[in-house]
């Protein structure tokens, strides 16, 4: 497991200095990366501040590194850029510009958060790639880099090396992202429990709901999908939870469909991977018994699912997460 180092850029907007708004993202990214937690991990992340020092008018931030600071960072995060960028079709900085591509050339993971991706964009960096933004700020996005491929729906992108999140808590999504590809499940799902957010929203589901349902105690989402994830290992169908849920299967699509951008049995993949994943790093259960306690099935089964959805095999996930002492023995 490594962490490495955690860059943020810091471009205050030569007028008015750093927006609440950005100084919001930005807090978000020092939260996750720059507050050691030795007992989840050991050791944590390095945080780099580095750009410009900003005056809001009501606080005053200082920076630790110039930009330059950028160029030799395992992970490189911009959460966001200037309002004039987005909003008056100025310029990003030629100098963050060149920090971002030099960077990259290094073999830097490059992130955004909301409008970060104005500078990836102009860096060229998400060239032919997926990305988003916040939805209010797509349309620009799209706009002026006709060559990056826009995604106004979803909360996050994971371009391998390039990695885009939409605004407000996406960011904080993105970020918890990061640490479940650097440190684990268990370690992310740790921290998500610290933060008292959720453990794991995946990068596409909806940034919104599409068309919102007055609320209701008797028709809440809530109940029946901590009821499935407490029996995971349980074969599970949408005519069950819909039941469950005291609603017709079309409802029940239609309404997992518009908070959680996926399909039912997608959602119920998700969870089974999750779960596969925490049995992998923190007990010594065989594959073929993972697969079953998480629902996935066979061997086979497992195999190709956490493949397809992790991108490496289940054995290769347990050796590059296996912590250190004695595992414990699933149960």
């Amino acid at each position: 497991m490594n962490a490495g180092v955690v860059a943020i850029a810091v471009v205050p907007d030569r007028r008015i200095g750093t927006s609440l708004w950005e100084l919001y993202e930005l807090s978000l990214a020092c939260g996750v990366f720059g507050i050691p937690h030795p007992d989840l991990a050991d050791p944590w992340y390095e945080l780099r501040l580095c750009g410009d020092s900003g005056d809001t008018g009501v606080f005053s931030l200082r920076t630790d590194h110039g930009l330059e600071g950028l160029v030799d960072a395992d992970t490189v995060i911009v959460p966001s850029v200037p309002d004039a960028v987005v909003e008056d079709g100025e310029e990003v900085p030629a100098e963050l510009v060149g920090a971002l591509r030099a960077a990259a050339a290094s073999g830097a993971r490059m992130v955004s958060l909301c409008t970060g991706a104005f500078a990836l964009a102009a860096a060229g960096l998400l060239d032919g790639r997926r990305a988003t933004a916040h939805w209010q700020h797509t349309a620009q996005l799209a706009a002026r880099h006709p060559e990056v491929i826009v995604d106004d729906s979803v909360l996050y992108t994971d371009e391998g090396s390039v990695l885009t999140s939409a605004g407000a808590t996406a960011a904080l999504d993105l970020c918890l992202h990061l640490v479940r590809t650097d440190l684990g499940a268990t370690v992310a799902g740790q921290l998500a429990r610290r933060l008292v957010v959720p453990a794991h929203r995946p990068g596409g589901q909806a940034q919104f709901i599409e068309a919102p349902l007055p609320p209701s105690d008797d028709d809440s989402l809530g109940p029946v999908l901590q009821w499935a994830t407490e029996h995971l290992s349980e074969p599970l169908t949408v005519e069950e939870l819909a039941r469950r849920a005291r609603m017709s299967p079309r409802t029940f699509h239609r309404r997992i469909r518009e908070e959680y951008g996926t399909t039912p049995l997608q959602w119920l993949l998700q969870q089974r991977v999750a779960r596969a994943q925490t049995l992998l790093e923190s007990t010594d259960l065989p594959v073929e018994h993972v697969g079953d306690h998480s629902g996935l099935g066979s061997a086979a089964n497992l195999r190709r699912h956490f493949t397809r959805a992790v991108g490496v095999s289940p054995s290769g996930y347990r050796q590059a997460f296996r912590p250190s002492g004695p595992p414990s023995r699933g149960r």
